[in-house]
């Protein structure tokens, strides 16, 4: 399908035009058509551009590729793909075995699928191909209630090939499977409703009396009232017993408010006489200390006398620089000189 032209997209200068709901207008030009849809705030959706001359439609085309799409969604939930399962058998295969093959095939064919069975030859197995085709048969005729023979057996090299077909699609299998397991269901639900097993409903309009945990409520009539006026009885009782606790507790604290009252007042006598004797004391005991003389006064301690300073040190006298010897060796005084008392 041809992508639709829409408003400026479409060139023809006439079209058949379709109203929103369906109706026909009939054949106008383009430039009416595009004024129609402009006052209707709608698109011109070119529908049949191969009719002569082009049919267009006054549609919202947003809301139109919606739908579509919502559509095209919904048809891709429910598509169903067929499967082709394969079973294999030998040609010498078991009782159980085959039963077992047998029960696979039913489930698949049941859940809407193709099965695609298979008998394998080996060695000299394979000169004997009726022996096969008779195995083949005879599984076909088991499963004839869920499936039906789509393709014969044939030889496909070693092996030899049969598919058989599910009598109804994948998509009515499952709206089976559904409707069976709703049946179930409903079903258990009657039963357990016989047999008393399904939990009652509880009533919560208000005019119901509440629930109490009482066991008045169990006694009949007469005993009830019995009881409810010896419960009144125990209840005033009760209410007088406390009244009198009440009274005897608020007279007990007012005699302990009084005792502590008086105690007080008793303390603050006590400590009102007390405090005279005490200002007399003072007095008495600073009277005799006015009466002794004066002492002496204490004769000021003599100053020790301070050590004499140090005399400072005479300053070290410099030795005398040594003097300079002669360049020559002079002759020692009196050489040549004959001493005193010596011969000549």
């Amino acid at each position: 399908m041809s992508e639709p032209r829409i408003n400026d997209r479409i060139r023809v200068p006439e079209v058949r035009l379709v109203g929103p709901a369906g109706e026909q207008v009939g054949v106008v030009r383009i430039e009416d058509a595009l004024r129609l849809a402009a006052e209707s705030d709608l698109d011109l959706v070119e529908v049949a551009p191969q009719a002569k001359p082009p049919v267009c439609k006054l549609m919202d085309f947003g809301k139109y590729k919606y739908e579509a799409a919502v559509k095209a969604r919904e048809a891709r939930k429910n598509q169903t793909n067929t499967v082709l399962k394969e079973i294999r058998f030998r040609l010498k295969i078991d009782t159980h075995d085959y039963e077992t093959k047998r029960g696979h095939a039913l489930r698949f064919l049941g859940a809407g699928d193709k099965v695609k069975a298979m008998i394998q030859f080996r060695g000299r197995e394979q000169q004997r191909p009726e022996m096969g085709i008779r195995l083949l048969q005879k599984f076909a005729e088991d499963v004839s209630e869920v499936g039906v023979v789509e393709s014969s057996p044939r030889i496909d090299g070693r092996n030899m090939v049969m598919v058989i077909g599910p009598v109804k699609n994948k998509a009515e299998a499952k709206a089976e499977a559904r409707r069976a397991s709703q049946r179930a269901e409903s079903k258990a639900a009657n039963e357990a409703a016989r047999n008393g097993d399904a939990p009652e409903r509880v009533d919560t309009s208000p005019d119901k009396a509440p629930m109490t945990q009482s066991l008045a409520d169990l006694l009949p009539d007469g005993l009830r009232l019995g009881s409810s006026a010896a419960e009144a009885d125990k209840a005033r009782a009760e209410q007088e017993k406390a009244e009198k606790e009440h009274a005897a507790q608020a007279a007990k604290a007012a005699a302990d408010k009084a005792a502590a009252d008086a105690r007080r007042a008793e303390e603050a006598a006590k400590a009102a006489a007390a405090k005279p004797a005490q200002a007399a004391k003072p007095a008495a005991r600073t009277a005799p200390a006015e009466a002794k003389p004066a002492e002496a006064p204490k004769p000021m301690a003599v100053p020790k006398p301070t050590a004499k300073p140090a005399a400072p040190k005479p300053a070290a006298r410099p030795k005398p620089a040594a003097a300079p010897k002669p360049a020559g060796k002079a002759p020692a005084p009196g050489a040549g000189q004959k001493k005193p008392g010596t011969a000549e």
